[in-house]
């Protein structure tokens, strides 16, 4: 009679321990970061500098200016990211899903390059403004490839795996090819930045730049979170759900704006980091199990761990290059995504 019971308790003292040692380690690859570079740093000197005592410009230099909002940056879009990444896996019952694969991303970055277009030049509004304007911008391009994978990804109100995975590809193989036309139609100086963008890069991270990723994450994540139930629900036979008096249409709209939230704010700031929100889930379900309110907030960690350490290695291992933190994942991700779809062919 005590072993269901004992259960959820050993669960959540294992999510517990799981989520220390993700802080713990994220906490060391950002102490490292802050440390070491082109400038290196004492741990007194960064500790002295962030309270304050006796501070240095140059120290003020390098760790407000140069490297934390970096790290701050990187953080946040890995964990926007990831957390996203668990949504679409979990609403569509796909292990394969993802913002990048189903075209979420190249929408997002098509109508955030656009705005970058139009505005090149001739906006006279302060900067602050053009930074907090291009979320929205990406939001409008992730709900425009949403509503799309409703259109041709559904049959009878259900969306079908292999469906959605050959939509998603299409989708974000045309926004991808509708970028590259903007970019190109750009003069050399914002081509040359755009392309930066588009790598995935956090290289020029600034302050306006969290400030306007973090309130999106701030307000979705609670809602996402809120909804663990109903996306361990999701993973039922759509039949099976609706008998258990889940509004399975609302619900499943209402997580996917969310989702196309977090996405549209990550790649308004950072471009096209992909296989954070495909390769999250995957890490998060194999520690905890299938719980989703388990699953994403170890997402959030385990993405935010990816980007934090993937830029760190972009920014020494090839210095004095530095290669952009979305090569550097997908260097990472593609031999993983091939390793799943392979695991999947074998099933």
């Amino acid at each position: 009679m005590n072993k269901p019971s004992l259960a959820p308790k050993s669960k959540q003292r294992r999510f517990w321990s799981l989520f220390l040692l993700l802080s713990l380690l994220t906490l060391a690859v950002i102490y490292v970061s802050l440390t070491n570079g082109t400038f290196d740093l004492t741990v007194k000197e960064v500790f002295r500098t962030l309270l304050r005592i006796h501070p240095v410009e140059d120290y003020d230099l390098v760790i407000f200016e140069f490297r934390l909002p970096r790290i701050v940056l990187g953080a946040l879009i890995g964990f926007g990211l990831g957390i996203a990444g668990a949504v679409l896996q979990g609403i569509s019952r796909n292990t394969l899903a993802d913002p990048g694969i189903l075209g979420i991303h190249a929408a997002a970055g098509a109508f955030v390059v656009l705005f970058m277009f139009f505005t090149a030049g001739t906006m006279q509004a302060p900067a602050w403004l053009s930074v907090m304007s291009m979320p929205m911008f990406g939001f409008i391009g992730g709900l425009v490839a949403v509503v799309l994978l409703f259109l041709f990804a559904r049959q009878h109100g259900e969306f079908h795996p292999q469906q959605l995975i050959l939509v998603g590809i299409a989708l974000a193989s045309g926004f991808g090819a509708v970028t590259l036309y903007i970019s190109l139609k750009m003069d050399p100086q914002n081509f040359e930045m755009a392309t930066v963008w588009l790598a995935g890069s956090i290289n020029n991270a600034n302050w306006r730049q969290i400030l306007s990723t973090l309130p999106w994450l701030i307000i979705l994540t609670p809602i996402i979170w809120r909804r663990g139930t109903v996306l361990d629900l999701m993973q039922l036979h759509e039949v099976s759900v609706k008998g258990l008096g889940v509004a399975t249409g609302r619900e499943r709209q209402i997580l996917l704006l969310c989702c196309v939230g977090l996405v549209s704010a990550c790649v308004s700031v950072s471009g096209s980091i992909g296989f954070v929100g495909l390769i999250a889930p995957h890490i998060a379900r194999r520690l905890i199990g299938n719980t989703y309110r388990y699953i994403v907030p170890l997402c959030g960690m385990i993405g935010m761990l990816m980007v934090v350490l993937a830029d760190f290695i972009g920014k020494t291992v090839f210095a004095p290059a530095q290669l952009p933190v979305g090569i550097v994942i997908s260097i990472i991700g593609v031999p993983y995504f091939i390793l799943l779809l392979f695991k999947a062919r074998v099933k």
